[in-house]
């Protein structure tokens, strides 16, 4: 499996004669060359490669079959030179004694829009708020897809963490398992963070946890309305994972901060406040707004 290009597999042993009509698989077919294009020319692990023999060579046999889009199948002479153009640039040295391996779609954000898709599939088509009964076993298969895509352990564990917080939120908020599995993958990336992060990662990081404490806190600063039955579960672990975020975001991650000392700062307290405060001045306002009610209407009466 790390020596495989899914895309050109599917080109070979997928025909025309599985789909409906010639133009169902005239636009099958060119996603599939545009995944190889965005794959091994526009994201390469090695920087600086475009312009070299290997990806020369794959732009032209890309844009033949771009013109000869019917031409497929595992014999034909264009898939042979496509497969050959693919696997040499996609073909590097590995580190290790196996040999060469096989990259595809490994520069990010590509890779990590891909890998989102294949851990969703993780959840239960029945039930969305439940993990597969083999998670274990299916797990350890897509961890196969790490050479390929360029996951390492920090990806995987921001893009899991995603995963269940969106089913979460996508499940109508009543499931507080996927928020606390959510918060202690977070736990692990605040762990992991204190380290060297690659920038790719670090963006990456960014982006996931901006996401999460921006939604989160646009619960929180009118908690009244967002949680009307009270502090329950979802509004605890919301706040707990607020709070974590925040604070992962604020860490010195980067070498050239890492030797300066901040002055240490209750961060929970002054985010809690902020949210209480948000949350009553919200209350008074709608208040305020209902008691001008019966003045708003005598005054509409009166001028007509």
């Amino acid at each position: 499996m790390e020596q495989m290009l899914v895309a050109l597999e599917l080109l070979q042993n997928i025909p025309a004669s599985a789909f409906k009509d010639l133009n169902e698989h005239q636009h099958w077919l060119k996603r599939q060359l545009r995944l190889l294009e965005a794959g091994l020319l526009a994201h390469p692990l090695v920087r600086g490669d475009s312009g070299g023999v290997d990806a020369l060579r794959l732009r032209q046999k890309l844009k033949e079959m771009y013109d000869k889009s019917s031409d497929t199948g595992k014999n034909t002479e264009s898939m042979q030179a496509l497969r050959s153009a693919a696997m040499g640039q996609a073909t590097r040295p590995s580190n290790s004694e196996a040999g060469d391996v096989v990259h595809w779609i490994d520069g990010y954000p590509l890779n990590v829009h891909l890998y989102l898709a294949i851990i969703g599939a993780l959840f239960d088509t029945l039930d969305e708020c439940s993990v597969i009964d083999e998670i274990d076993e299916v797990m350890e298969l897509i961890k196969k897809t790490w050479v390929m895509l360029g996951i390492n352990q920090f990806t995987h564990t921001l893009c899991f963490m995603w995963i269940l917080f969106r089913q979460f939120v996508l499940t109508g908020q009543k499931e507080t398992d996927l928020l606390r599995a959510a918060e202690s993958q977070m736990t692990d990336i605040q762990k992991d963070a204190k380290r060297e992060v690659q920038p790719a990662n670090l963006q990456l990081m960014t982006a996931i946890l901006g996401a999460m404490q921006s939604w989160a806190e646009k619960r929180l600063l009118a908690y009244h309305d967002s949680f009307p039955e009270g502090a329950n579960g979802a509004m605890e672990g919301l706040l707990s994972v607020s709070l974590l975020a925040t604070e992962v975001l604020q860490q010195d991650i980067s070498q050239d901060y890492r030797h300066r000392r901040k002055p240490e700062v209750n961060l929970a307290s002054g985010r809690i406040e902020v949210y209480v405060h948000s949350s009553i001045t919200t209350v008074f306002a709608q208040v305020h707004q209902l008691s001008m009610l019966p003045y708003v209407a005598l005054q509409y009466n009166t001028s007509q």
